[in-house]
């Protein structure tokens, strides 16, 4: 029986600490799908094409992807779309103490409805204070972005601000 995970985010943008997460889940499963799902509590930067997008290429230059699919969902619950694809665990990378009060809830809601599992991972020490709100502020304001994310993330942010 193969061994499948899900990673999901909104991932608006993908950062280097989920690229770090989703590498380290991919060494850890057979197979692991990363989620892109929509956030209502968030206005999106990046529309959810765009997303899968920059997460498929970021992976692939990051030599990643023989068992890792990229999708997104916004059919209802997300434990629907991992039994549909035969994932008893959620992956979730925790930055902080804040991360864990949020996610705690969900994953046991999730557990509750449908047996499966969430862990937590933390990041790379390096990545622990990343987030994709702040990934969005920086480059609101035109800032470098490219410590955070990977490049063709930046690539992509830099081209989208010149162009407004």
């Amino acid at each position: 029986m193969s061994r499948v995970a899900v990673v999901p985010g909104s991932f608006d943008p993908v950062t280097l600490g989920h690229i770090d997460v989703i590498a380290r889940s991919a060494d850890l499963y057979d197979e692991l799908h990363v989620v892109v799902v929509h956030n209502p509590n968030k206005t999106a930067l990046l529309d959810l094409e765009d997303r899968v997008q920059l997460i498929s290429r970021a992976i692939s230059d990051a030599g990643l992807g023989a068992n890792i699919t990229v999708a997104s969902w916004g059919e209802g619950l997300l434990v629907n779309y991992c039994t549909k694809v035969g994932a008893r665990v959620i992956i979730k990378g925790i930055r902080n103490q804040a991360d864990v009060t949020y996610e705690t809830p969900m994953a046991l809601v999730n557990r509750n409805l449908s047996g499966i599992e969430t862990l937590f991972m933390l990041p790379e020490p390096g990545h622990a204070y990343v987030s994709s709100s702040l990934v969005r502020q920086v480059a609101s304001l035109h800032g470098d972005v490219r410590p955070y994310v990977p490049h063709v993330v930046a690539e992509f942010l830099a081209a989208r601000s010149h162009s407004n």
